[in-house]
């Protein structure tokens, strides 16, 4: 029998099959938790200590306290992954609020649950990167900075499963949120792009997106490559006449969009824009001083 991965669960490492939380644990029943998205490419975590950095900020603002500091965190991620002897990886933190009593009420929770789950991942089909996505603009607005903000990576994620149901239902990639005020937003999952005579523009963190830690880096790299980078409020209008259009997220990379509710973006092809930050962004992952090396 081949051997499971191990999960880490509260200090202890449980084969998958047996990695198991109470029933009564708040991030089962209300969606009381936080969790990051990261990766590991070629034994070396690409930025790990920002993901962390940003897990500590969600548990801040949902005042949930994780009984590790930032450095265990990371070096129980590490020794995860080395138990599981991965080198590419996608790496899933969680962190509940822990067991209580039925009821909303987090006093009733005293010690907070850490999981940290190492696994492979294909979130979109083989062939999407090199053709491109189709996608939608969902009905379903995307939850508002005064809500339950995206910004927190929580574990309430009904929101996104809503917008990607109907993405599946009307046999496209994937969907794309507009805020509560008609500007588009982001994908169910990812941070988006758009670029517009070489001009990169992307929305803002003020429209409920996540600040995404992929995001973040296609910033740079795009100043790196001398293309103007804009983040300001986007129309559905500005996205349909959009030269190139590309999601990026943590799971999906670099994503090339090439239709929007029937609508040809561009020629219907992947941009050269887009294929030159997905070409230089494969090179980046890879660098050790762009994450934490595995075997540190």
């Amino acid at each position: 029998m081949q051997n499971e991965l191990l999960v880490y669960i509260n200090g202890e490492y449980y084969p998958k099959s047996q990695a198991k939380i109470s029933v009564f644990d708040h991030g089962l029943l209300y969606g009381d938790g936080i969790f990051e998205r990261i990766r590991a490419y070629n034994g070396v975590v690409f930025k790990l200590r920002g993901h962390i950095e940003r897990l500590f900020q969600s548990a801040r603002a949902i005042m949930l306290e994780i009984p590790m500091n930032q450095e265990e965190m990371i070096k129980s991620i590490l020794e995860t992954l080395k138990r599981n002897n991965m080198k590419d990886a996608y790496i899933r933190p969680v962190v509940t609020r822990g067991p209580g009593q039925l009821g909303i009420n987090p006093d009733n929770c005293h010690d907070p649950t850490i999981i940290i789950i190492t696994e492979t991942l294909q979130l979109h089909k083989a062939n999407v990167k090199e053709n491109g996505a189709r996608a939608i603009i969902s009905w379903v607005r995307r939850d508002a900075v005064d809500a339950t903000s995206h910004e927190i990576k929580s574990l309430n994620y009904l929101n996104s499963i809503l917008a990607k149901i109907e993405a599946n239902a009307a046999g496209v990639d994937e969907a794309i949120f507009l805020d509560k005020n008609g500007f588009v937003c982001e994908g169910a999952a990812e941070n988006l792009f758009m670029v517009k005579n070489t001009k990169i523009l992307t929305p803002p963190p003020s429209t409920g997106a996540l600040p995404g830690i992929t995001r973040k880096r296609i910033i740079k790299l795009a100043k790196e490559l001398k293309y103007e980078t804009i983040e300001r409020n986007i129309t559905t209008t500005e996205l349909f006449a959009a030269d190139e259009i590309f999601f990026t997220g943590t799971g999906a990379e670099i994503v090339p969009v090439v239709e929007i509710n029937k609508r040809i973006i561009g020629n219907g092809l992947p941009g050269l824009v887009t294929i030159k930050i997905m070409r230089e962004f494969e090179t980046i992952v890879r660098d050790p001083s762009e994450g934490i090396p595995i075997n540190e």
